[in-house]
């Protein structure tokens, strides 16, 4: 597993390689992803940088970004423990590198594994049935052992952090903002639960980019991007959610939905995405088995042979000991009996010997 923190210091990459500082120095220039990216087709970093440099209608905050030294910038990024992946790094996540309008580079703080990945995304003004359900979605995620991607908004982005966060699970957080910003306020905490529990929050924004509303869009593209599957839980008619399905839709990524309610607005996008072709999912575990048929076997998160009760356990001792419903403990024990982790004797299920993963 390779992860940011693997990355050799970015000074040092910047004194071996100028052109790494100039793409630095054209992140910190802020601008429009799709512009960066057309300049840079174009006219490589030198010529990126200089054009902007030229480009005086642009405004002063451009031109002085571009102006500071990569020096600077990697000693400015260290002191907050930021790491920096570059496109065609070994940690940059390989899925969003094959994207022809993946981002040329991405500020991270903590690490973005490399592993099977699902994207849960969703309305602001979701119900209360929507945010248990996203909740409840992040968990059992977390507990097959995949990697949530989400956006950490409010509403269903957030709903299905916390899920992930619950578990012990590893989520990654894409930002419209710079890393050191926390947007929505209230999130602050979570972003940080995530940067401990082993997991990441990524920009494509430099450090101290507000978080104004034509930046959130483009990120849609990186949480889809980089995921094996998107989840919509509800979603209006027009939002982010519905870009990042359309744009799973088009980048091959399979994707999912919850139906709703078809008087309720909320619900509106995800029905007409199940409508256009998307898989509906009714529940966790309906979604952890759809899961599987993409991602592979679900990893079983047991005791050890010593942790377990002498008599075995039971689906309804797993379900209120690791605050799961009846039919997911059913279901993770029926994977984990299939996997052969466990064996069932009656009502009760006992650790093979050396134990489940």
């Amino acid at each position: 597993m390779i992860t940011p923190t693997d990355l050799p210091e970015l000074d040092a990459r910047l004194a071996a390689d100028e052109s790494l500082g100039l793409r630095l120095r054209l992140a910190f220039a802020s601008i429009h992803p799709e512009t960066s990216r057309t300049l840079l087709a174009a006219h490589g970093p030198a010529g990126a940088v200089a054009r902007i440099g030229a480009a005086k209608s642009r405004g002063s905050r451009a031109l002085e970004a571009v102006a500071v030294a990569a020096p600077e910038r990697a000693g400015q990024l260290a002191a907050f423990g930021y790491q920096v992946m570059f496109k065609g790094d070994a940690a940059y996540p390989p899925r969003l590198a094959s994207r022809p309008d993946a981002p040329d580079l991405l500020f991270v703080l903590g690490s973005w594994r490399h592993l099977p990945t699902v994207a849960v995304v969703g309305t602001r003004r979701c119900t209360p049935y929507g945010r248990n359900l996203a909740t409840a979605y992040g968990h059992a995620i977390a507990a097959a052992g995949w990697v949530l991607v989400s956006g950490l908004a409010r509403g269903i982005d957030g709903a299905a952090h916390r899920g992930t966060v619950a578990a012990s699970g590893v989520g990654v957080a894409v930002l419209g903002c710079g890393l050191d910003v926390a947007y929505p306020r209230e999130h602050a905490r979570l972003r940080d639960e995530l940067v401990e529990n082993g997991g990441a929050v990524v920009s494509e924004y430099p450090p101290g980019t507000p978080p104004e509303a034509w930046r959130f869009p483009p990120r849609n593209r990186i949480i889809s991007g980089s995921s094996q599957a998107v989840v919509v839980v509800e979603a209006a008619i027009k939002g982010g959610a519905l870009i990042t399905a359309n744009t799973a839709m088009d980048q091959g990524v399979d994707v999912f939905a919850t139906p709703g309610d078809v008087g309720k607005e909320s619900a509106a996008g995800a029905n007409r995405l199940i409508r256009d072709g998307a898989h509906p999912v009714l529940e966790p575990a309906d979604l952890v088995a759809e899961l599987e048929l993409i991602l592979g076997q679900a990893r079983v998160k047991t005791e050890s042979e010593a942790d377990w009760p002498w008599e075995g356990i039971t689906i309804n001792l797993l379900a209120s000991s690791r605050g799961l419903t009846v039919p997911e403990a059913a279901a993770a024990l029926s994977r984990a009996e299939i996997a052969g982790a466990v064996v069932r004797h009656g009502d009760h299920y006992y650790p093979t010997l050396g134990g489940g993963s």
